[in-house]
């Protein structure tokens, strides 16, 4: 059995994979900040990412068989507010993670990000130039090239996705359910273009790229992309939710803090030939976001709250 270590356990990306790793039949042990979490099927540390001296020992003392390292301060505009403490977790503490899974002679997959890219070209691949728009992407990118250069066998998986959270206020679709589940208006941006997988095809891709044994930079996107107005209309329509509720306007017109890059769609090309087949759509990630909402999945990961 492959003891897995997850940091970030307590995020979007974290839990999720965590539970599909753990069911797959993984020895899951999951890393977490400062949240303490209840009755999770598989065992829970926490460890503050911001003491890199002590990165190495806490691996080392879980004694995992290889590392996926979600742990990130993904909030754009607490990351511009906070430059130095994004700059350790998200550039620094990768590159520990890094030179620790080299050591150990481990497996390391790092989740990078869309965001590095300046969004004036759109369909991305992995030989594009990055151009960081703010102070997230830029720590993003330099957490991408500390792993690269402690640990050149470490897999760089640039990622966005949606999906359900424990707080279920991390993703995008969580803040069109939660409104307009209510019947609240929002507001969709019709020039942001993204390429968002369902966070549990990201976790079925994330492990089929470990068994793989890929390394270096991959794209693990859904294959299509959307406008995040069209992606709130597909949302709104599969949960049968009045989708005359979103307003589509343009980045301009949305208040801002943060500069954000507008046309992100992304090529999945390299990494389905890598896998050999194609990678989920837009569409299929929603329909399958719906069943889990039918399934109870809501539910069953707010209850791991303590």
């Amino acid at each position: 059995m492959t003891r897995l270590l997850i940091t970030g356990v307590s995020g979007l990306l974290g839990i999720n994979l965590a539970l599909l790793a753990a069911q797959r039949g993984y020895e899951v042990v999951g890393w977490s900040n400062s949240r303490e979490l209840k009755n999770l099927p598989f065992d829970q540390e926490s460890h503050d990412l911001g003491q890199l001296n002590s990165i190495t020992a806490w691996v080392e003392q879980s004694r995992p068989d290889a590392i996926i390292h979600c742990a990130a301060i993904a909030n754009l505009d607490f990351a511009q507010q906070q430059p130095d403490l994004a700059t350790r977790i998200n550039a620094e503490a990768p590159g520990v993670f890094a030179e620790t899974a080299s050591k150990l002679d481990i497996p390391l997959i790092h989740i990078s990000t869309d965001s590095i890219f300046d969004g004036q070209k759109g369909v991305y691949s992995e030989e594009d130039q990055p151009n960081p728009q703010n102070i997230y992407a830029q720590s993003k990118l330099e957490g991408e090239q500390a792993v690269s250069l402690a640990n050149p066998r470490a897999m760089i998986a640039r990622v966005v996705f949606y999906g359900w959270s424990i707080s279920g206020k991390r993703s995008l679709a969580e803040f069109f359910y939660n409104n307009l589940s209510q019947g609240r208006p929002v507001k969709g941006f019709t020039d942001a273009i993204f390429s968002p997988l369902y966070v549990k095809d990201l976790a079925d891709l994330l492990l089929e790229s470990l068994q793989k044994e890929l390394t270096g930079i991959w794209h693990v996107f859904s294959q299509n992309s959307i406008s995040k107005y069209d992606f709130g209309v597909a949302l709104a329509r599969q949960f049968g939710f009045d989708s005359s509720l979103i307003e589509p306007v343009s980045t301009s017109a949305g208040d801002l803090s943060t500069r954000r890059p507008l046309n992100l769609a992304i090529s999945t090309e390299k990494l389905q030939k890598a896998l050999g087949h194609d990678l989920p759509e837009v569409h299929q990630g929603i329909e399958k976001l719906y069943q889990d909402y039918r399934f109870g999945l809501r539910e069953q990961l707010a209850s791991y709250l303590a």
